[in-house]
């Protein structure tokens, strides 16, 4: 079967107001990177921090690419084509973006909030999938040319659409959202994060309370009543012209309502009424934060008019993205341990989280519980603070062993009591062979940090040394 046509060429040339040279065919899809690059796609040369697009514009022809775009004050330095050429590369990609959703007819949801987007983003795709096609963002492309791309990927067939949405500073949500005009606008929840970017945490609510300025005329806000950030987002969304808002939480007064929990180290299983009707599922990931953004997934689905019962059986399949809580098992002498990566970014509240779902995740008959924990970046003056703080937290939860890694994370290792200290070194890497030393069969670790903290290499780097491979143990 042919692949669906995504836009012709008199489309493209309409949206982006550029011109065509050479021959430009029917596009199927869209690109702006020619590892990734299938043929049929329209290849987007954007010009980045790191690289020019257009260097790669022989590539993506030589690929297969229907066409690619490129700017007026470069074309000159292209092949013949196919080409079509615009002013500006990133504005020609927004300007797609904002034509695929003029011709949508999808009921569309735009998730934002401090923590949780890229899991809720995808636990709506799983949740509404079962009643027609639905589309949404590739991975965490939240920014401003994440929004646009994904928008522009979207089907003219499909029959829901979600966005994710991200900031980290003020101003950046409302052009990002008035592309995507949804009808469910949902904030997971607000905590401090990018907190050195704003002059407190009320500052990010309001920042966040931007996803309301692209709302749809008689679109729904969906927001979290048991963040201590409701009162003052609701009060934003309804000085905004939103006249539904719609809450979800444990909190007696949430439309959607958690009535009771069971939290297992590998899924949840939870009772909620969903305004006015009960709903038992489970969710394939683990996590009271998991149940919390489970229950802003249920509202939104109730709200485009989808199957309860559908959704709730396809949250059984939600599995945690790349660096969000894959369990990788490590080969030791002896048998395996386990690994928890969630080396995807880090602040506060789900670092807390992370601890949480660590203190369930069973261990083997001598094993551990062992945290590695990279610097928090972004929380400004207060840093050090919040990684101090971190060690009631650790305590609480009975984690035998930390490792720590990062300037910051001195003041937390500073904190640990001594039997509570596994190793400390300012680089991450560093911390490789403490842990390859230290870890043995019945262990589960779990590594997180901010991506600028370089926790992923060491991910990476532990799962490399301890692969797993049939019946071999591959390290002692």
């Amino acid at each position: 079967m042919s692949a669906r046509i995504l836009f012709t060429p008199d489309e493209l040339t309409a949206a982006t107001g550029g011109q065509v040279r050479g021959h430009v065919r029917d596009t199927t899809g869209i690109s702006i990177d020619t590892r990734t690059l299938a043929p049929g796609d329209a290849f987007f040369a954007i010009t980045g921090e790191n690289s020019d697009g257009h260097a790669y514009v022989d590539r993506a022809v030589a690929g297969g690419a229907a066409v690619a775009v490129v700017a007026a004050d470069k074309a000159d330095l292209m092949a013949d084509g196919p080409l079509l050429v615009v002013p500006d590369v990133l504005a020609a990609l927004t300007d797609l973006g904002r034509a695929a959703r003029a011709r949508s007819t999808a009921g569309i949801v735009a998730v934002t909030g401090s923590v949780g987007k890229t899991t809720t983003k995808e636990a709506l795709r799983l949740a509404l999938s079962p009643e027609g096609e639905t589309h949404a963002s590739a991975a965490s492309y939240n920014n401003h040319w994440g929004v646009p791309l994904s928008l522009a990927r979207m089907p003219r067939e499909a029959r829901f659409g979600v966005f994710e949405i991200g900031m980290n500073h003020p101003g950046e949500i409302t052009p990002l959202v008035q592309m995507v005009r949804p009808q469910v606008a949902v904030i997971t929840t607000v905590e401090a994060v990018h907190i050195a970017q704003f002059a407190g945490i009320e500052e990010i609510a309001d920042a966040k309370a931007e996803i309301f300025d692209g709302l749809e005329p008689g679109g729904t806000a969906v927001l979290n009543r048991d963040n201590a950030q409701f009162e003052r987002l609701a009060a934003s969304a309804r000085r905004k012209g939103v006249e539904r808002i719609v809450s979800f939480g444990a909190d007696p007064a949430s439309d959607v309502r958690l009535l009771d929990v069971a939290l297992d180290p590998r899924c949840s299983v939870l009772v909620a009424d969903v305004m006015g009707t009960k709903v038992t599922l489970k969710v394939g990931m683990p996590g009271r934060h998991i149940v919390q953004n489970a229950l802003a997934v249920l509202a939104a689905v109730h709200l485009l008019g989808a199957d309860l019962a559908l959704a709730a059986v396809s949250l059984a399949r939600l599995r945690p993205p790349p660096g969000r809580g894959v369990a990788l098992d490590l080969a030791l002498a002896g048998g395996t341990a386990t690994l928890l990566d969630e080396s995807y970014n880090a602040n506060p509240a789900s670092m807390r989280a992370a601890i949480d779902v660590l203190s369930r995740t069973p261990v083997g008959s001598r094993g551990r519980r062992i945290a590695v924990l990279g610097d928090m970046l972004e929380l400004g003056t207060e840093g050090e603070t919040h990684h101090r703080e971190l060690a009631q937290a650790l305590a609480a939860a009975k984690i035998d062993t930390v490792f720590c890694a990062g300037p910051l994370m001195h003041a937390l290792w500073q904190e640990l009591p001594s039997a509570r200290r596994g190793g400390y070194a300012v680089h991450a890497s560093h911390l490789e062979p403490m842990i390859s030393a230290a870890i043995r069969a019945g262990d589960t670790l779990m590594v997180k940090g901010s991506n600028g903290s370089r926790m992923a290499p060491l991910v990476k780097a532990l799962s490399d040394r301890f692969r797993v491979s049939g019946d071999a143990l591959l390290e002692g």
